[in-house]
Formats: C-alpha cells, sequence, structure tokens
C-alpha cells in the first residue's frame, strides 16, 4: 500500500480544475458559436417560409437555437476533458507501457499471403 502526500492530492485537485477551466472555456465557445449558426437560419426560415411562419413561435424558435447550443457546449466540453484525461494518462504512465508501436514477427505477414 502507498501512501498519498498531502502535495500530490493538491497538485491533482490544481490540474481538476485546470482542465475543467478548459473545458468550461471550450464549451462557452462551441456554445457561442452553435448560437450564432442556428440562429441564422431559423430566424430567416421563420420570416420567409410560410410553413415555418405558421407553425414555429418566438418559443420554438428559442427552444431550437437553446437546444442547438447546449448540446454543443456539452459535446466540447466532454472531448477537451476526454483529450485531457488522455493525456496526462499518458504522460504519468510508466515508460515500458508508453510504447504503443507494434513490433511484430520481423516479417510484414505470413508466408501463404506472399506472392
Amino acid at each position: 500500500m502507498s501512501t498519498v502526500s498531502r502535495a500530490s492530492l493538491d497538485q491533482k485537485l490544481a490540474m481538476a480544475k485546470r482542465c475543467s477551466r478548459e473545458a468550461t472555456l471550450a464549451g462557452t465557445k462551441a456554445a457561442a458559436v452553435a448560437t450564432i449558426v442556428s440562429a441564422i437560419p431559423t430566424l430567416a426560415s421563420v420570416r420567409m417560409l410560410p410553413w415555418a411562419k405558421a407553425n414555429i413561435n418566438p418559443t420554438g424558435q428559442a427552444l431550437i437555437i437553446s437546444t442547438v447550443a447546449g448540446m454543443a457546449y456539452f459535446i466540447a466540453a466532454d472531448k477537451k476533458i476526454l483529450s485531457l484525461a488522455r493525456r496526462h494518462s499518458y504522460e504519468e504512465a510508466p515508460e515500458h507501457l508508453k510504447n504503443t508501436s507494434f513490433q511484430g514477427a520481423g516479417r510484414p505477414h505470413p508466408a501463404f499471403f506472399r506472392p
């Protein structure tokens, strides 16, 4: 059993706070872009298309735009968290696990595949 020091716990907490801050920022950027990208066609279609004008009220328009923004936020934040976790787990891995290249038997393929 190994003991966990206070310094290592503080370091892990600081890294977790930094990662969550980066993920929040990435999600906010994605949500802002998605809001603009979804608002333009939604508002334009309500003004120009008779079906949309008759069937999509302002609440529906807001629901469409906010749903797209919410999905973009969570997808971007999740991708950022996963990429940071993957990078940090690779950095802390033992050296013998970092070599991910495949070292085969020396032959490119089995004999029955050779021309």
